[in-house]
């Protein structure tokens, strides 16, 4: 088994039990691409570490100085055996290339729910991450929240145009939401952001109902730009 390199990851292949999802902070656009390239270098010149990582995707921040890693896997057991076996000479490949890259806080998903309208070929130039903190840990609460944006989303009645599709993800340890959206553009999500209303969202009793949801702690909206995506390939 090979590595085999994509445009984008397919969000809602079948297979994954589990998504990690972390940041890197490396400082500057110019520390940002030589990342990417070593990351690139170490995982091409190595066969595939895992059956059960099913795919793995960098994104570069549009503030210049981060990475977003999100993969996919099987299960949290496979995630374990690559960590223990695969991970560390990939890891020290690129730290010698860009010394210096902070890593921070990597997280367990699930996906939850997908809005996709499979009829839009549209190719996203942008992916919009937005955060959800909650106030304790509640895994009802938190699929209740995806829920309820669902709800507001479907009566919403002038949605903006921009958006390509919405993948929300819920945490293992049931404290927060992550919504990985796509869009045509990062311009596209700032005039939706621009525009009356507390979000992306029109005036509606069922977006208040979402921003003021009760045990909301917070919520971080970043841009980021597609680098590279990876899954299995047979040689």
């Amino acid at each position: 088994m090979s590595v085999q390199f994509d445009s984008r990851p397919d969000l809602t292949r079948a297979g994954a039990g589990v998504v990690k999802v972390s940041t890197w902070k490396v400082g500057t656009p110019e520390r940002q691409r030589r990342t990417v390239e070593a990351i690139r270098a170490a995982w091409e010149a190595r066969e595939w570490p895992h059956p059960g990582l099913l795919s793995y995707s960098v994104l570069a921040g549009d503030d210049g100085e981060a990475l977003l890693h999100y993969s996919r896997w099987a299960d949290e057991a496979a995630h374990r055996d690559f960590a223990r076996t695969g991970r560390d000479e990939r890891v020290a490949e690129i730290d010698a290339a860009v010394p210096g890259i902070e890593r921070v806080g990597l997280r367990a998903f699930e996906l939850y729910r997908s809005g996709v309208n499979k009829d839009d070929v549209r190719e996203p130039g942008c992916v919009v991450t937005v955060d959800i903190e909650f106030d304790g840990p509640d895994p009802a609460r938190q699929r209740d929240w995806v829920d309820a944006v669902f709800e507001a989303l479907d009566s919403d009645p002038a949605l903006a145009p921009g958006g390509i599709s919405a993948h929300f993800h819920v945490s293992a340890d049931g404290t927060r939401v992550l919504n990985y959206a796509e869009w045509v553009s990062a311009q596209a999500h700032a005039d939706a952001l621009a525009a009356p209303g507390g979000g992306v969202g029109s005036l509606t009793p069922q977006w208040h109902r979402v921003q003021n949801y009760p045990g909301l702690k917070s919520s971080t909206v970043r841009r980021w730009t597609h680098a590279l995506s990876m899954r299995v390939g047979v040689r």
